[in-house]
């Protein structure tokens, strides 16, 4: 059966929040669950197999250059010398499909803090890679 074009979900309708706060300069999102695998090998199989064993949560987020409150919000953290953890979630809510979906990602921790990076006649972007520990689906887009 073909999907029905119409609910395909559209990236414009995302948002974001960071600690509950709502990042609106936020224009990409990704986040997701890498796998850790054992190779299997076995007598009498041709094919190596695999084990997942454990597990990474990785991502990035890019904003447009609007404000220092990400850059502080990190800075802080440096400069007290603390290993300060955030939670994301994330929302995609195209009017079109077949509901909303939300995403909390937690134990979020900052890859690097971009002090700079500007380019004449650009306008400025940041892109922010992160980990995290644990995500749950808080909201699911489920076919009527």
């Amino acid at each position: 059966m073909a999907v029905e074009t119409k609910r395909i979900c559209n990236g414009t309708f995302g948002e974001l929040w960071l600690d509950g706060d709502y990042v609106g300069e936020c224009y990409k999102a990704q986040a997701k669950v890498e796998f850790t695998k054992e190779e299997i090998k076995q007598c009498g199989m041709f094919f190596t197999d695999s084990k997942v064993v454990g597990c990474k949560g990785t991502g990035s987020l890019t904003m447009h250059k609007v404000n220092s409150r990400m850059a502080i919000k990190v800075a802080d953290m440096v400069r007290n010398k603390q290993d300060v953890r955030f939670t994301l979630i994330s929302k995609l809510a195209d009017p079109d499909a077949y509901g909303a979906e939300r995403v909390s990602v937690s134990g979020v921790q900052f890859d690097d803090l971009t002090l700079f990076d500007w380019e004449a006649q650009k306008p400025l972007e940041t892109e922010t890679p992160f980990i995290f520990t644990g995500y749950e689906y808080l909201d699911q887009i489920t076919p009527q």
